[in-house]
């Protein structure tokens, strides 16, 4: 018993021992990044901070710690620096990188530290916690891909079939309907949940994709997560991973989740600016090495469930100069499991969506279509490429009918074909409906 007292009274000493309330100060601030002192051994990378600002006029402001020098802290505000002086107070603050998701959370719109900014009202907090950084699956224990998921969109349910599990990327310049296809697959798309990141998003876009693309029935059944481009790289960063990390709770909740994240280019060059602040060299066109350490970090999480479960993952890539061999994409294209690529002189013409079907890609082709459908595939594909081979000489009249068999073969389906692929933004189209349409257009039977 005497031991049982001595304990409790140790137990009650600890408690009664206050927290240690470790306090820095600004030494200096240039540009987007602030260094601290006197806090070094109470923070690690990632650490949270409160800024004291050295005027009344300014809130306080939060940051991160994003490198370590020697005795210094570098810290980047997740807002801007104005207010923050020499000598203003750094509180080390308890926060941790984690949420607490709900299944409540679906119909919601949040900002990036998961706060709603829809008027709804307060988010009720799940009983599990979620690390924003948490680490890929085992590989070994995930499943294979599933079966097709039904995007409504006919050019990619026929040429580049996606399955439950996959990751796809969507590669298009500035301009070629590559929001529009957003939203189509969005509210057509066949999924348990749809968890949306718009990151570095236009902020008039915002509200015009919720309601006009999404509507209220698609809100629904979605999680939408904002950062729009005038936020810092920071909470643009923080919105990525909040994304993929609300993907992984519905996941593990058995169902099976589209997460669709526009745009990783937004998300690199974000990246970037966190990694020069840190001390990085740039590298090609300026990017940091973590840039490219961080995408597969990141694009990993998605995929294949161990149990019940799926995130599909697309992600759009804003390409540079129309250059489909810029670093990002490039980088992009190396981890994801296919790349949907919108091609400018066909958005041109009047084709939408603009897909080139012909440097379109789905790894999971051939194995997840039936040999009927790939039968299809095969021969309107080779018929679009004999007529581009060709389409200079038919053009200018050059060349004679009769001169090859598969080039007037080609010459007669094309416009079907072009006709075929052609859809509108409202309009829906199954993919088994697209798949027997896409047949009869070339008499496949």
């Amino acid at each position: 018993m005497e031991i049982l007292s001595r304990l409790e009274s140790l137990k009650q000493s600890i408690a009664a021992i206050n927290d240690i309330n470790p306090v820095g100060r600004v030494t200096s601030v240039k540009g987007t990044s602030v260094e601290a002192a006197g806090i070094i051994d109470f923070v690690s990378i990632g650490s949270q901070v409160k800024i004291k600002k050295s005027s009344g006029h300014f809130k306080d402001s939060f940051a991160e710690v994003i490198a370590i020098n020697n005795d210094r802290a570098v810290l980047m505000p997740y807002g801007d620096t104005q207010g923050i002086g020499s000598g203003s107070n750094v509180f080390v603050s308890g926060s941790e990188n984690v949420i607490w998701p709900d299944h409540s959370w679906k119909g919601r719109i949040l900002n990036a530290f998961a706060k709603p900014i829809d008027d709804a009202g307060l988010l009720k907090n799940g009983t599990g916690s979620y690390s924003l950084t948490s680490l890929p699956l085992n590989p070994q224990k995930r499943k294979l891909l599933g079966p097709k998921i039904d995007l409504g969109v006919k050019a990619l349910d026929c040429f580049t079939s996606c399955c439950q599990g996959q990751r796809m990327g969507i590669f298009a310049g500035s301009g070629v309907g590559k929001s529009v296809l957003i939203s189509m697959l969005t509210k057509f798309s066949k999924t348990d949940i749809k968890v949306i990141g718009l990151i570095g998003e236009r902020g008039r876009e915002v509200q015009e994709f919720i309601q006009e693309y999404l509507g209220e029935e698609g809100l629904k059944n979605a999680v939408i997560v904002v950062a729009t481009s005038d936020e810092s790289a920071l909470m643009r960063k923080r919105a990525a991973y909040l994304t993929m990390t609300i993907a992984e709770y519905f996941r593990d909740q058995g169902e099976e989740v589209l997460c669709i994240m526009d745009s990783l280019t937004r998300l690199a060059m974000a990246q970037r600016e966190i990694g020069l602040t840190a001390g990085e060299p740039p590298t090609t066109k300026g990017y940091t090495p973590s840039v490219f350490s961080e995408l597969p970090r990141l694009l990993e999480r998605a995929g294949p469930g161990i149990d019940k479960g799926n995130i599909t993952g697309l992600f759009t890539v804003l390409v540079d100069g129309d250059d489909q061999n810029e670093p990002i994409s490039d980088a992009v294209r190396s981890i994801i499991d296919g790349h949907i690529v919108l091609d400018r002189s066909i958005h041109e013409r009047g084709r939408y969506p603009s897909v080139d079907v012909l440097r379109s890609v789905s790894r999971a082709l051939p194995k997840c279509n039936s040999d009927f459908e790939n039968k299809v595939i095969q021969r309107a594909k080779r018929l679009l490429s004999t007529y581009n081979d060709m389409s200079e000489l038919i053009r200018i009249g050059a060349y004679k009918k009769g001169s090859d068999v598969m080039v007037d073969e080609a010459i007669k389906y094309y416009p079907s074909i072009e006709e075929f692929l052609s859809q509108k933004p409202t309009e829906y189209s199954r993919a088994e409906d697209s798949f027997q349409k896409l047949a009869e257009i070339l008499g496949v039977q």
